[in-house]
């Protein structure tokens, strides 16, 4: 499963960068995604990464905003948030894509080993 950190209360214009950390399976053969959940609101894809060759892919609203990358020696993704927006509030995910390229948009039954999720509050 993965483990994310680095979630906090922000002021709208700032940055974070959140962190998941991979157990317990082969993290560098999966795409991996960072996705988000704000109150009463479906979850969504927020951005991913493939393996192997790195393509990403970002939902539009976070498009030059914020920027996910991978480490596989430390069997760790990133995202790098920047210019942060109130709308950016939520909980974010990480999971594995069981494929190695990424798919568009919110796909579930691609996603597994889910963590707990780190809280995202962005205020104006």
């Amino acid at each position: 499963e993965f483990e994310e950190s680095g979630g906090a209360s922000v002021q709208a214009g700032g940055s974070l960068r959140l962190s998941c950390t991979a157990s317990g399976f082969s993290f560098n053969i999966y795409a991996i995604g960072w996705f988000r959940q704000a109150p009463g609101k479906e979850r969504e894809a927020v951005a991913c990464i493939g393996a192997y060759d790195g393509t990403v892919v970002n939902a539009e609203p976070v498009k030059g905003r914020f920027f996910i990358s991978r480490d596989d020696a430390k069997n760790t993704a990133y995202l790098q948030m920047n210019d942060l927006k109130p709308e950016d509030t939520g909980v974010y995910y990480c999971a594995a894509e069981i494929r190695t390229a990424c798919s568009s948009g919110y796909r579930p039954e691609l996603l597994r080993y889910w963590g707990q999720g780190t809280q995202v509050t962005v205020s104006s």
